[in-house]
């Protein structure tokens, strides 16, 4: 069933091997290695692509003297437009697919919302015991008031542990944008782009505060991009690690739970923040639906 979707008889990439995994599901047949390696090239680029934008964001704040609260609110809602269309419309209902062949309907479907709940309560708890600040865009918009030494070094750390929690929210990420890749490239170009928009403003908010106790554009910029690198590395490692034993069961699991993250990053981080930075609550309302629009245009598109 999944090797349908490595493309009409091509089969699935290097990283499903013809053996059993602990959990269960059918083997599959290896493709030709020029495949093989093209999809695992591909896959590997999109989720260095997707990273990069946090590099994109920091230069967008560091070269502009006036960070826009409405702009931020717009990017931010929009993107988590983008990112609950494909959850919702792509990554969950592919997983439930994946899982309901070599487990049935009924139980595939049940699995599929058991890790979506799951990869929910785990990027929770990440949450809870390292927290993205709440105030993380603000002082991108305040730091060119702080001049004290005090404000500095209070910036500083805000900008190290903002760059450390969104490295850690990003690994996942990398790891779906991947194997999303591999699974089908339409999936993994809408994946990419989600992600690759949420993250700008990401990269804007370890920056600034950054730039502003440092004077050092240079070190600002890498720290930032440091944090968007996470995500390319969750790639690798999940390639790694999975290359041997991934199997439709497994990848569905993957696909459900890393939806789930996705979601939970919305409600949690995006939508207050936009919210909070908004004139109105219809202008982050019509960001998210604006995304929507785009990437179910885009996927249309891209066939």
């Amino acid at each position: 069933m999944v090797a349908e979707e490595w493309g009409r008889g091509v089969g699935p990439p290097a990283i499903i091997r013809p053996v059993r995994a602990l959990i269960g599901g059918p083997p599959v047949p290896v493709p030709d290695s020029q495949v093989l390696d093209s999809r695992v090239v591909f896959a590997f680029l999109l989720t260095v692509a997707a990273g990069l934008s946090t590099g994109l964001g920091s230069v967008l704040g560091l070269f502009n003297r006036g960070f826009s609260p409405r702009v931020l609110s717009i990017a931010l809602s929009f993107s988590a437009g983008v990112m609950l269309y494909v959850s919702f419309v792509e990554i969950l209902p592919k997983a439930r697919v994946i899982l309901s062949g070599p487990l049935g309907n009924q139980p595939g479907h049940a699995l599929a919302v058991l890790a979506l709940f799951a990869g929910m309560g785990a990027i929770a708890l990440i949450d809870r015991l390292l927290p993205l600040p709440e105030t993380a865009l603000s002082p991108a918009l305040q730091a060119s008031r702080d001049r004290d030494p005090q404000s500095k070094a209070n910036l500083l750390r805000t900008g190290l542990f903002s760059a450390l929690a969104i490295a850690i929210h990003n690994f996942p990420e990398g790891l779906l944008t991947f194997l999303g890749a591999l699974s089908s490239p339409r999936l993994g170009i809408g994946i990419a782009i989600a992600i690759a928009i949420h993250n700008i403003p990401e990269g804007l908010a370890v920056s600034a505060p950054i730039y502003y106790a440092t004077g050092s554009r240079r070190q600002a910029f890498w720290i930032s991009m440091a944090s968007g690198m996470a995500e390319p590395l969750g790639a690798l490692v999940g390639y790694l690690f999975l290359r041997s034993v991934l199997t439709d069961t497994l990848l569905g699991l993957v696909f459900a739970s890393v939806a789930g993250v996705m979601i939970y990053i919305c409600f949690d981080e995006l939508l207050p923040t936009a919210q909070r930075l908004a004139s109105h609550h219809h202008l982050m309302i019509g960001g998210v639906l604006a995304g929507m629009a785009v990437m179910s245009i885009s996927l249309v598109l891209l066939g």
